[in-house]
C-alpha cells in the first residue's frame, strides 16, 4: 500500500495476517475491508458438465459442491476468463477436490482434502467442470476473503493503582492494544483479560485516531498478503477510473 499510511505486520501466515495501519481514515478502512470482499476477483466453478453419475447425489447437488471447492488464482488472468478442471472417481472411494485435474497447472484445488462425495461398489462420477474468473459482488462463491474485518486500536493507560479493597472486575478487549509504551500485544496473550495483564492497576482506554487494526482470512486462493495488495490496486484502478470519467 501506497500513501501517508505507517503499516506494521503484527502476525501473518499464508492464508491470514493481522496488520496495523495508522494514518487512515474509517472511510478508508472500509474501502479496503469492502474491496477485499467484494472487487478481488477469483476462480469458481460455474458450470459442470457430467458424463457419468450413478452416484446417489443428484447433479445439481454435486455442481453445488463444487462450485464451493476454492481454487488457487493466478494473477496474469483477466475477468471472465476460464479453466477446465476434469474429475473421474470409480467406486469404492471418496471423490476428493484433490481429484480435480486442471488444463492449467497454475490453477488447483486449494485444500486437496475437501470431500465431495463417496461412492460405493459399481458407482462412478466423470465430470469436466469450467471455473471462472468474478468478483465477490456478483457472487459469494468468488470472495477470497472468508473473514475480513478492522476495528480501532485500542490503547491501554496506567491511571495508577486500584483502590485496596476495590473490587477486580473483569476488563474484556479483543484484538490487538498499545500500551502506554508503546509496545502491540494481542489481547490473547492475557485471555483478552487486561486485569491478567495490570492486576492492581486503574486503567483508563482510548481509541487511537486514524489506527486501525485489520484480521483477514482468505479461503487459500490466493495468500493474504495478495488479497490485501490486490484490493488496494482495485481502490486505485476505480479511482483512476473515476478521475476519467470526469475529466471527459
Amino acid at each position: 500500500m501506497e500513501g501517508n499510511f505507517d503499516v506494521e505486520i503484527i502476525e501473518r501466515d499464508d492464508r491470514s495476517a493481522r496488520f496495523l495501519v495508522r494514518g487512515a481514515t474509517p472511510a478508508f478502512a472500509n474501502g479496503i475491508r469492502r474491496a477485499m470482499l467484494a472487487d478481488v476477483p477469483t476462480l469458481s466453478i460455474d458450470s459442470v458438465r457430467f458424463i457419468e453419475n450413478s452416484s446417489v447425489m443428484f447433479n445439481e447437488q454435486l455442481a453445488l459442491r463444487l462450485g464451493l471447492v476454492p481454487l488457487s488464482t493466478p494473477e496474469d488472468y483477466e475477468l471472465g476468463e476460464d479453466v477446465t478442471l476434469a474429475l473421474d472417481v470409480e467406486g469404492p472411494a471418496t471423490a476428493y477436490s484433490g481429484d480435480l485435474v486442471s488444463s492449467d497447472e497454475q490453477v488447483e484445488p486449494a485444500d486437496r482434502n475437501v470431500p465431495i462425495i463417496e461412492l460405493k461398489e459399481g458407482q462412478r462420477l466423470e465430470l469436466e467442470a469450467d471455473a471462472v474468473l468474478d468478483v465477490g459482488r456478483e457472487h459469494a462463491k468468488h470472495q477470497g476473503g472468508v473473514a475480513v474485518g478492522y476495528r480501532h486500536l485500542v490503547r491501554v493507560n496506567i491511571e495508577g493503582d486500584r483502590e485496596e479493597f476495590a473490587d477486580e472486575e473483569a476488563n474484556i478487549v479483543r484484538g490487538v492494544v498499545e500500551t502506554d509504551e508503546g509496545e502491540l500485544v494481542l489481547t490473547d496473550e492475557f485471555d483478552h483479560d487486561l486485569t491478567n495483564r495490570y492486576p492492581g492497576k486503574e486503567l483508563r482506554l482510548e481509541d487511537v485516531p486514524d489506527a486501525f487494526v485489520f484480521h483477514v482470512e482468505t479461503d487459500g486462493s490466493m495468500t493474504a498478503s495478495e488479497l490485501v495488495d490486490r484490493a488496494a490496486a482495485s481502490l486505485g484502478d476505480r479511482a483512476r477510473e473515476l478521475e476519467d470519467a470526469v475529466a471527459l
